[in-house]
């Protein structure tokens, strides 16, 4: 779609002073997806230069913002040796996209849109994922993937500010993971998505629920808990209004179905049908 509001766009490289009608240009799947009649310029980022995937020696990953979907897969399919591996290839398929947006959607746009489908908010919120904020005075913060996200398409940042890279820890790429999806329609857009980690150092279980919700919600068991105490917590964070409610589900079966699969996961984790409440 043409922006036809936007009268200039810049190299991020030249870092000129951000101003009102700015926006930061990644893959630009969204930006380019519908109207923008408040933007005036755009702030290319493609050219800077950044690694898409840096493994550090303390085994953690940091996935840069630019880095595109495509390079996402084939990085968990090919070169991730690690037990989560798998789980970078199911996120990348619970996409709605074609070829063509896998080669040019970015992981940082997908976190910065804030939707309560975008796989790449439900992989990096799963695995205890940390962003890296950047303020245009240079100045950096970092966030957990779960608390950048406050809402459905709301995010924690600020005017001008840029998501530089976010960074899963090694010891997340080390757990068992277990993945779930639901949609209404066969390759549709994802109604439910739950994941389970398992650590295998200290055997904490961890659940995340998104798409079902306005924003990731992410339940940590320092042992595997029954079914009535995962459940429980699941109903005492997760209040009426989280629930999203769109085209793609009403609240109700998102409930249903966000508990239900968070069950599942459990199960094939712990692989016990315990039902006791510890």
């Amino acid at each position: 779609m043409d922006l036809n509001t936007v009268t200039d766009v810049r190299d991020a490289r030249r870092r000129e002073p951000w101003r009102p009608g700015d926006a930061w240009l990644g893959g630009g799947t969204y930006l380019f997806s519908e109207p923008q009649p408040h933007l005036r310029r755009l702030v290319d980022l493609s050219r800077m230069g950044w690694e898409p995937l840096t493994r550090h020696p303390d085994g953690s990953l940091e996935i840069a913002a630019t880095c595109t979907v495509a390079q996402l897969s084939r990085f968990g399919r090919l070169s991730l040796d690690a037990p989560a591996a798998p789980l970078f290839e199911q996120c990348c398929r619970a996409f709605l996209a074609s070829f063509k947006i896998w080669n040019m959607a970015t992981v940082g746009g997908n976190l910065c849109n804030g939707l309560p489908a975008g796989p790449m908010i439900s992989l990096t919120a799963a695995l205890g994922g940390e962003c890296l904020l950047q303020a245009q005075d240079g100045s950096t913060r970092r966030v957990k993937v779960v608390d950048f996200i406050t809402g459905a398409g709301t995010k924690d940042l600020a005017e001008g500010e840029l998501l530089r890279s976010v960074t899963l820890p090694g010891r997340a790429l080390e757990c068992r993971t277990a993945f779930r999806q639901a949609s209404l329609y066969g390759l549709g857009r994802s109604g439910a998505l739950v994941i389970g980690t398992l650590d295998p150092v200290d055997g904490s279980l961890a659940v995340t629920i998104s798409a079902a919700t306005v924003r990731p919600f992410r339940f940590w068991f320092p042992l595997a808990p029954g079914a009535g105490r995962l459940r429980g917590a699941v109903e005492a964070a997760v209040g009426e209004a989280d629930w999203f409610d769109d085209i793609h589900g009403l609240p109700a079966w998102r409930r249903h179905m966000g508990l239900r699969l968070a069950e599942e996961v459990r199960r094939e984790l712990t692989g016990t049908d315990q039902e006791e409440t510890r």
